[in-house]
C-alpha cells in the first residue's frame, strides 16, 4: 500500500484502497508482482519500488494497475515491471493482454514503446477529483 499511497497523483482518483486491493487479491484469477528498486522480488522486510496487479479470464489477462514509486521512476523500473507482467502472462497461457488508462497519462509512451495498440476510447470516462472529465483509452497486446 505504500507504493499505492506515493505512486498515484491524488487528483485522479486512481490509487485503490486496501480493500479493493484485498478484495481483489482474495480471487483465484487476480494477480500481483512486486518489485525492489532493481526490479526483483523484494525480500522480506525490504521496501518494495513497483508493483503490478492484474486479473485473468480465459487466455487474456488485464493489468488493472502497474506503480513506481517517484522516487525509482526513470530508471526503467516500469518497463522492467511490464516485462515481468508479459513473462507471467505467457506463463498463464494468456494470448492478449489489456490495459486502460486515462487519456493524458504519461505512461502512453511507455505502453506503446511495448507494443501496446489502442482498441476503444470511453468517452469522458474518469472523473478528477475537481470532476474533470477525462477520456479512457483501452490498449492491447499480443503476447
Amino acid at each position: 500500500m505504500e507504493v499505492m499511497e506515493t505512486s498515484f497523483d491524488p487528483h485522479y482518483r486512481e490509487a485503490w484502497t486496501r480493500r479493493q486491493v484485498e478484495d481483489s487479491l482474495s480471487l483465484p484469477s487476480t494477480y500481483m508482482i512486486l518489485v525492489d528498486p532493481a526490479g526483483e522480488e523484494p525480500a522480506d522486510g525490504q521496501t518494495a519500488a513497483g508493483f503490478v496487479l492484474a486479473r485473468q479470464a480465459a487466455d487474456e489477462i488485464e493489468l488493472l494497475l502497474i506503480a513506481v514509486v517517484p522516487d525509482f521512476r526513470g530508471n526503467g523500473l516500469g518497463r522492467k515491471l511490464l516485462h515481468q507482467f508479459f513473462q507471467t502472462a505467457r506463463d498463464r497461457s494468456a494470448a492478449r493482454v489489456f490495459l486502460e488508462m486515462r487519456a493524458n497519462n504519461p505512461a502512453e509512451s511507455l505502453y506503446r514503446s511495448e507494443g501496446f495498440v489502442q482498441i476503444g476510447q470511453r468517452c469522458k470516462y474518469y472523473r478528477t477529483i475537481t470532476g474533470e472529465r477525462i477520456d479512457a483509452l483501452t490498449f492491447a497486446k499480443t503476447v
